[in-house]
């Protein structure tokens, strides 16, 4: 380096930005980060002992990733290389190689290699790098503000100690200030400037825990404000408001905040806390998000999270983003935020995703034949496709029981809906059909079609006719029971034939704040219940005995009940008499029994 070079060098140092003048050289220059760097930290003591494995700086701008790196390069015997993922490539990384074999070979000397950006190496600049981490040529050290576990090669992370540097705090903040007013050097300590204590809160507020923002604001306060007559440089609160008129918001809408920030956003709306979805929603406006993607999420919450529900959800949003098309910007924030809190305080209920259970029945079950039934009877309807199937608007309140999944899904309930708001409405009556249907078909009251024979349309219309009053039947049985029951919201009930769960269902929602016991006379039902039950809360669950009605004193213990049902208990017990006078035993003061039974014929 001759006279010239030294001297460009230092005029270049003396007109660069007060950030990179007052960047701290040494540790003890080097403000925040105590967990990290802070005395007897495993960074600090590798730094001063020049006992550097690769490292990877994660953090916001202006939290010191660069700067430790230069601390670094200042202290170690190593070679030190620089290069910026940005503005190098492939080549920038050979030629680093070839100097660290060179050197290695030479001198035995270690060489660092920081890359600043890492994140911004594509795929195959970062495939370049890793064999020479992985053999020891080189110790990366690289600087990211993007989370490295999405944005670095997996195998350079594996081989790297991580490392996440957090915003400055405000008092690490002030002292970033109070460095670049007393150093006489590089900073302003050699001019006289009067910093109002407001003028300090306002900078340390908007600088966001970026020193470098801060720092920028302190310079372009300084060198823009006139000294008075006695030379000395008035910085008041509004000049420090002039010089900052944004805060430094964090938001890179490919990086780390823009996924945070709508995340926060949309579990704010979900958790129907409006004050909290409008903070974000303006972080995000603020910020410059597109709106148009703020609405698509939304129109993606009204579905997953509202539904049912509220199922205006989606017509509020779909209207609030074609009002945002036609207005735009600044007054499309009034669609927008219409749309946010309106989702926010609407009832929440995601039982839309039980299409995605069905989905996995689909991937998981073998694939069961379409039931004949259900099969379109206008192409091959000389195969028996579409016999027996009921026509629901022929029945009373266009519904009948019948076979709709197939025959090994029986059973199997997809559709959850919730209490909240239009919902709730629909919620037992879907139950109780439910039910109904379930009943019918494990009675046998729903043959499945196997085989085909002439038509005779007179005795298809009476067979579609009796099937179809089966369902009907089950649920007027139902009925009559529990009107004659007249249980209480406190009661404890038995069903002694839980079988199908006809009785069962309904006892649990007419005695929420009491008790339900089933009886199942075989394994399978008992199984078949306890699966059914599992979509309850474990308190509101019917508790299931497999038991006969001879056996059903040893597992009811000491319980007594209000009221005991029963359809078809006891049609095929031989001594009725004596086993009703059990079950009398099992009644607690004023219960009752109710029971349906079939009359042979």
């Amino acid at each position: 380096m001759d006279l010239f070079d030294r001297h460009r060098e230092d005029l270049t140092d003396a007109e660069a930005p007060l950030a990179a003048r007052m960047r701290p050289r040494t540790l003890e220059e080097f403000v925040g980060q105590g967990a990290i760097v802070g005395p007897g930290r495993l960074l600090r003591r590798a730094i001063q002992a020049d006992q550097l494995s690769s490292l990877i700086f994660y953090g916001p701008p202006g939290t010191g990733k660069t700067t430790l790196a230069r601390i670094i390069a200042n202290t170690t015997q190593a070679h030190f290389i620089a290069i910026n993922a940005v503005l190098s490539g492939v080549k920038e990384i050979r030629e680093a190689i070839a100097t660290a074999q060179e050197r290695r070979g030479r001198f035995s000397q270690r060489t660092i290699l920081f890359v600043d950006e890492v994140h911004r190496f594509n795929k195959a600049q970062q495939d370049a790098l890793l064999p020479w981490v992985e053999n020891g040529t080189v110790i990366l050290i690289g600087a990211t503000t993007e989370n490295p576990y999405f944005e670095v090669n997996k195998a350079l992370v594996s081989r790297s100690r991580l490392f996440q540097l957090k915003p400055l705090d405000e008092s690490d903040l002030r002292r970033v200030v109070q460095q670049a007013l007393s150093d006489r050097e590089r900073g302003y300590g050699s001019r006289a400037i009067q910093l109002d204590d407001n003028a300090i809160d306002h900078l340390v507020n908007v600088g966001n825990g970026d020193a470098r923002a801060l720092l920028n604001a302190l310079e372009l306060a300084v060198e823009t404000t006139p000294p008075d007559a006695a030379g000395a440089i008035h910085i008041t609160l509004a000049v420090a408001e002039e010089s900052i008129q944004r805060r430094a918001v964090l938001y890179d809408k490919e990086g780390d905040a823009h996924f945070d920030t709508i995340s926060a956003f949309i579990k704010s709306v979900r958790g129907s806390d409006p004050d909290a979805a409008l903070y974000w929603l303006a972080r995000m406006v603020y910020a410059g998000e597109d709106p148009r993607f703020i609405l698509r999420r939304l129109l993606i919450l009204a579905s997953e999270d509202v539904g049912l529900a509220d199922p205006n959800a989606v017509v509020v949003v779909t209207a609030c983003a074609e009002a945002f098309d036609r207005v735009g910007l600044p007054e499309g924030r009034y669609p927008l935020a219409q749309a946010t809190i309106y989702l926010a305080t609407a009832p929440k209920s995601n039982s839309v995703m039980g299409f995605f259970d069905a989905l996995s029945a689909v991937e998981r079950e073998r694939q069961d034949d379409t039931p004949l039934h259900l099969r379109d009877a206008n192409r091959d309807k000389q195969l028996g496709h579409g016999a027996g199937y009921l026509y629901p608007h022929a029945y009373r309140d266009h519904w009948v029981a019948q076979q709709y999944l197939p025959t090994s899904l029986q059973g199997q309930v997809f559709y959850q809906p919730s209490d909240q708001g239009a919902e709730a409405s629909v919620r037992t009556q879907v139950a109780r059909q439910r039910e109904a249907q379930l009943a019918a078909i494990v009675e046998g009251v729903m043959p499945e079609v196997l085989t085909v024979g002439p038509a005779n349309g007179a005795q298809e219309r009476w067979l579609q006719r009796t099937l179809g009053q089966a369902g009907d039947r089950l649920a007027e049985v139902r009925d009559r029971v529990f009107t004659l029951a007249q249980p209480q919201r406190h009661h404890v009930i038995l069903d002694l034939n839980a079988g199908s769960g006809l009785l069962t269902w309904e006892a649990v929602r007419q005695v929420p704040e009491g008790g339900v016991y089933a009886c199942a006379h075989a394994d399978t039902d008992a199984n078949a219940l306890i699966e059914q039950a599992r979509s309850l809360p474990d308190l509101s669950r019917p508790i299931v005995l497999q038991a006969s009605l001879a056996q059903l004193s040893d597992s009811i213990g000491a319980v007594r009940f209000d009221r005991i049902l029963g359809r078809n208990a006891l049609m095929r017990e031989p001594a009725k008499a004596t086993l009703i006078q059990q079950i009398a035993s099992w009644l607690a003061p004023q219960g009752a029994i109710v029971l349906a039974e079939t009359i042979p014929r």
